[in-house]
């Protein structure tokens, strides 16, 4: 199996032949290009034309990330999978008002279910959270009457409100209080982690996306417009419970990110290079983690998973199979 590249030292990607290389001050380090699907670039790195070109021909994706660990943006080679009619028929199920809106309606309750199976599964644990639970429970069932994206949007966060109240609760660890959701710049460190993990997903989902007849660049839920890819926005609603909350949980629970792995910078929070690495080791681990699947009969990775999703959303803008969003079964 393909996997991706995490690159945090500054130096110049090049191409020699039919391989890569990553040449530091330090030296060169070759990297099978058979063996890539992506690249995550934390550092300055310097590229060329020439290693663009090969990159394309190889379907390999660049993930771009600043100085504060900020997604930035992506090359995204020219779609290698690209179906007209796929295409066409994300067009159609966007401009048709009723047909988007069951799309988004989907994504949300994907979303809530999953922050309900997270939220039960630390209630079994003895965190006190039936408040939350009931609260989340009763907006649940406004979903299917809201007439509008924008009202999904506003119900949406609203549970999210009630959800982010019982992270203290799970947590529990003064170094890392919740207070509020900020993200640019993230006030706290619980928030720096939300959106770096956020971003991860946001990215992951794009990698999958590629491997797909699918364009990330019409979604349903978020709206398509000057914004570059929203259609892995839309899919991450359903998973950051389960893959991006769930992993911060086991982080800061075992104790394994601390108060030294942030540090403050410009009025913000945000995770150093050592935490952020910390952070992708447990990534990593989490997505090659397996569950078993029911209508498959076999155990699968989340990264799977998410691929799998992908395909139930063609099949159901093909009119072949209505979709239903992943949902937890812990």
């Amino acid at each position: 199996m393909k996997k991706r590249i995490y690159i945090f030292n500054n130096g110049e990607l090049k191409r020699k032949q039919n391989t890569l290389y990553f040449e530091t001050d330090e030296g060169r380090k070759f990297i099978p290009v058979e063996g890539v699907s992506d690249f995550l670039i934390f550092g300055e790195i310097t590229i060329n034309k020439k290693l663009l070109e090969f990159l394309s021909q190889n379907q390999i994706l660049l993930h771009f990330f600043n100085h504060y660990g900020y997604y930035t943006g992506t090359y995204y080679p020219r779609e290698y999978y690209n179906s007209g009619l796929i295409i066409l028929k994300q067009a159609e199920h966007y401009l048709d008002y009723g047909k988007r809106l069951i799309l988004a309606k989907k994504f949300i309750e994907g979303s809530i279910l999953n922050i309900q199976k997270v939220l039960g599964y630390y209630a079994r644990r003895d965190v006190d959270l039936d408040e939350e639970i009931s609260l989340i429970s009763r907006l649940f069932e406004s979903v299917i009457a809201c007439s509008s994206i924008e009202e999904l949007m506003a119900l949406e966060g609203n549970v999210r409100d009630y959800y982010y109240r019982s992270f203290d609760k799970i947590i529990n660890n003064s170094d890392f209080c919740f207070e509020n959701r900020s993200r640019r710049p993230p006030a706290n460190r619980l928030n720096a982690m939300i959106s770096f993990g956020n971003s991860l997903l946001y990215v992951e989902l794009l990698s999958e996306i590629y491997k797909t007849h699918l364009d990330p660049r019409i979604g349903f839920l978020h709206s398509t417009t000057s914004r570059r890819f929203t259609l892995n926005l839309d899919v991450a609603e359903v998973f950051k419970p389960v893959v991006v909350d769930r992993s911060i949980f086991s982080l800061l629970n075992k104790r394994v990110i601390k108060r030294s792995h942030f540090a403050e910078k410009l009025g913000g929070i945000y995770l150093k290079e050592s935490g952020r690495k910390v952070f992708l080791e447990h990534w990593e681990q989490r997505l090659k983690s397996t569950i078993k699947h029911r209508s498959l009969n076999r155990n699968v990775s989340y990264r799977r998973l998410l691929r799998l999703e992908l395909y139930k959303i063609e099949k159901h803008l093909l009119g072949d199979e209505e979709y239903h969003p992943f949902v937890a079964r812990w």
